[in-house]
């Protein structure tokens, strides 16, 4: 599987004197894109190892995660339970009837039992009710996602100088960060409220991963729009835009967010003339179609394939 690193044409990088392309990771996999399969990739191979049968992890009602797993049971012969917060609601959303037609088993949790997810003893009790379980982690994150996530950097072909990529879990920005070993630099952008935190998340993982500390890598932390899975009619305006412009669909969760921001810094002056930026499409279209559902949004690319 390759990946498509596409420049984009806009009078902004004209006037600055800055290139800008998007590495199409979402269009990585066709079930199963962008950093979604990154993760999964050694988790799966991991859990075939092991001789495990059942994938057992956690998330919201519209979770990229969620959904991915759902397909990559069905694709790779394992059964799949999913854990969602909150109460079951009929009909199901777009995300959920997908992982139902996976075949995934959805259950579902109060937010009180659900904060228990990373608790041993929580765990024990779920996954003796899966036969031959697999956990995984809510997001992904893992050492295995990390190992996953450094493969993203293989496919820059071409000269960079900075890497931006939206951050959830920190798993795909602690990934890219062990990738490029020292070189460039690397631009998270968090998706949540005070993703200050990532800055110790994406450290432990690092370090636990590849025993280094590297401090090419910063953080900015002011275009999250309210939180997450928040946003705002700015941030739809540009997200339209960007799509009929670009011809790339990006999401209001994450890559939105991203590239909002990286468009803001570069007309701030953020990134000096002749700066190569390169921007990571982790996915996340599969949110669209819940998107128009839940806001009554009028999306024309609302049904773009998993």
């Amino acid at each position: 599987m390759s990946v498509l690193l596409q420049p984009l044409s806009d009078p902004l990088l004209t006037q600055k004197g800055v290139e800008l392309a998007v590495l199409r990771e979402d269009l990585l996999h066709p079930g199963i894109p962008g950093n979604k399969w990154r993760k999964l990739k050694y988790n799966l191979l991991a859990a075939q190892e092991q001789g495990c049968e059942t994938l057992v992890t956690f998330g919201g009602a519209f979770s990229n995660h969620i959904a991915a797993v759902a397909a990559a049971g069905k694709e790779f012969g394992f059964s799949t339970v999913g854990y969602i917060r909150g109460e079951e609601t009929l009909p199901l959303n777009p995300t959920l009837a997908f992982t139902a037609q996976q075949g995934m088993l959805l259950r579902y949790l109060s937010r009180s039992d659900y904060r228990l997810r990373n608790e041993p003893h929580f765990q024990a009790q779920i996954l003796k009710t899966a036969p031959k379980p697999y956990l995984l982690p809510e997001g992904g994150t893992n050492l295995l996602a990390v190992k996953g996530c450094a493969e993203i950097i293989t496919e820059l072909t071409a000269p960079w100088d900075v890497l931006c990529v939206a951050s959830g879990t920190s798993g795909t920005l602690a990934g890219i960060v062990v990738g490029v070993a020292g070189k460039g630099k690397i631009i998270g952008f968090p998706a949540l409220k005070g993703g200050e935190f990532l800055q110790k998340e994406v450290t432990e993982l690092v370090q636990a991963y590849s025993g280094q500390t590297y401090q090419n890598w910063e953080l900015q932390i002011h275009y999250h729009f309210g939180g997450y899975a928040k946003h705002t009619p700015e941030l739809l305006a540009f997200i339209q835009t960007f799509h009929q412009r670009h011809n790339i669909l990006l999401d209001p969760v994450y890559t939105g967010k991203m590239l909002y921001g990286v468009f803001d810094l570069i007309k701030q002056d953020y990134f000096p003339a002749g700066t190569k930026l390169v921007a990571v499409h982790t996915g996340g279209q599969q949110g669209w179609a819940g998107y128009a559902q839940r806001y009554g949004l009028a999306w024309p690319s609302a049904k773009v394939a998993r």
